[in-house]
């Protein structure tokens, strides 16, 4: 037995990032899973961690449904439109087990914990159903379905974080990979439903997430994004909850490690690694946090800023802990530490009692700000929240879609207007996949988190290359490769 193997034995989710540590004999021909996952960057990262769980138990991972004998659908409860995509899929799941009567169909993730055991009388199709905390029961969830039971875990955790588990990388490139380090939310939106599918925030003991990045950086891993529902408030003191720091021993009061702390570690441990953050919490981003960005060359010029609303009325109602003007006083702060940085958003249209006038207010921050690009949506009531408990949803659809589409279309103007200012420029391009509009072209990033394709030529994925830009959409950067880059 070689020291994979003893190290297997020992704790079965300790791989190096790959199927390639498990001899071929390790998996069983009927043990084929397909997972799919909706919604937030959590969710995928979340599926790794699932796919090297039942790695352990002799799973491998299959790229098609119909290849399958364990269909996993890993979900999003954001807005319901993204609920009802997953009931679609399920019916597409249903046929496949209609000619496959031994197939079986879990739901995971934030839509089971939502609706729990109300899933498995909705969905017949259904055999199990999984709360975010709860993937390290799956082992014996299979054991119930396999004795003709439903199984359903859908207890929220107050100190889980997977830090004992290495992800396997699932639909990886080989280049970019997702590192969670906190998980869950305390921040209360009227409107987000996140506190009550992922519970309280927690952050992960920083030795486990260095040692994840470690382990990416060997098997050829050239960037990572240190990923939480909100990563400013990170706080590792020996203890997850921050609630318990009250209450932490003064030593470990001062030798406690927030954002800022993990982002600079992380940042001189792999300087060959280029550094992602996501999400950002206006009330809970620092001036730390930006120094330590414009210190370091290798943590990306990036930063995903959500305001929601332009409007202090909206803002409050949302119980966002941030107004318009410190919102923008942070944006300022930001040009003038870190001037070249790439600002997007997420935006919502049609919250309760939203008027024109705060509408207009949105529209009048964007214009100043021109962010880079963003997510918007108009907005969908949520059970459960506090908007959909004592509010009403008073603002019709249609002006809802009217007002989404003027946020649509300045963001796409803002876009544009950020992408030609690159026209003439040479910037550094991490290469991460073929174009998907033509195999002759490359497609990277920049660290402003920008789009870029370029010809191929004798350039390979994984590589950091200057690209001239000659032309642009508002969405992407087109240019020429010039050489290997020195920069990173």
């Amino acid at each position: 037995m070689n020291k994979s193997d003893e190290s297997l034995l020992k704790n079965p989710y300790l791989h190096n990032g790959s199927n390639t540590v498990l001899k071929k004999s390790h998996f069983n021909s009927n043990k084929l899973v397909y997972i799919e996952s909706y919604g937030c960057q959590m969710n995928f990262s979340d599926s790794e961690i699932i796919a090297s769980i039942l790695s352990s138990q002799g799973y491998k991972t299959v790229n098609s449904p119909d290849n399958a004998n364990l269909i996993l659908i890993n979900t999003c409860s954001i807005r319901d439109k993204a609920e009802q995509t997953i009931r679609k899929r399920l019916e597409k799941f249903n046929s496949i087990k209609k000619i496959n009567s031994k197939i079986k169909v879990g739901v995971l993730g934030c839509m089971a914990e939502r609706l729990k055991d109300k899933l498995l009388e909705e969905e017949k199709i259904v055999d199990m159903v999984v709360g975010p905390d709860s993937y390290k029961d799956i082992p014996n969830l299979l054991k119930e379905i396999n004795k003709g039971r439903d199984a359903i875990n859908v207890i929220l955790s107050k100190d889980e974080t997977y830090g004992d588990i290495s992800p396997i990388r699932i639909d990886s490139n080989g280049v970019t990979a997702l590192v969670s380090i906190t998980r869950g939310c305390d921040n209360m939106c009227s409107f987000c439903v996140v506190p009550f599918t992922r519970g309280r925030e927690r952050s992960r003991d920083p030795k486990s997430i260095l040692n994840e990045i470690q382990k990416l950086y060997k098997n050829g891993y050239k960037e990572i994004t240190l990923l939480g529902q909100n990563v400013d408030s990170y706080l590792w003191f020996g203890g997850g909850l921050k609630k318990d720091f009250k209450t932490a021993p003064p030593l470990n009061k001062k030798t406690a490690i927030n954002f800022s702390n993990l982002l600079e570690i992380v940042a001189i441990s792999f300087p060959k690694i280029r550094i992602r953050f996501s999400t950002s919490n206006p009330q809970d981003m620092t001036l730390d946090v930006i120094n330590t960005m414009a210190k370091h060359p290798n943590v990306c010029n990036s930063i995903h800023l959500p305001f929601q609303s332009g409007s202090d009325k909206i803002l409050k109602k949302m119980n966002r802990m941030h107004s318009r003007d410190e919102y923008l006083d942070l944006i300022d702060k930001i040009r003038e530490i870190i001037p070249d940085c790439g600002i997007s958003q997420d935006i919502i249209s049609g919250f309760p009692t939203e008027n024109q006038t705060d509408h207009n207010q949105t529209l009048s921050l964007m214009d100043y700000v021109k962010f880079d690009y963003g997510f918007m949506f108009s907005y969908s009531e949520r059970p459960g929240t506090l908007a959909e408990r004592k509010m009403k949803d008073d603002v019709p659809e249609n002006i809802k879609k009217e007002r989404l589409q003027e946020i649509i279309n300045k963001q796409l103007e803002h876009s544009f207007f950020r992408t030609k200012k690159y026209i003439g420029k040479t910037v550094c391009v991490l290469i991460e996949k073929s174009s998907k509009k033509s195999n002759n072209f490359w497609s990277g990033r920049t660290s402003q988190n920008t789009v870029v394709v370029f010809p191929k030529k004798n350039f390979k994925k994984g590589q950091f290359i200057d690209v001239e830009i000659t032309n642009c959409t508002s969405a992407t950067l087109i240019g020429n490769g010039i050489n290997i880059s020195n920069s990173i």
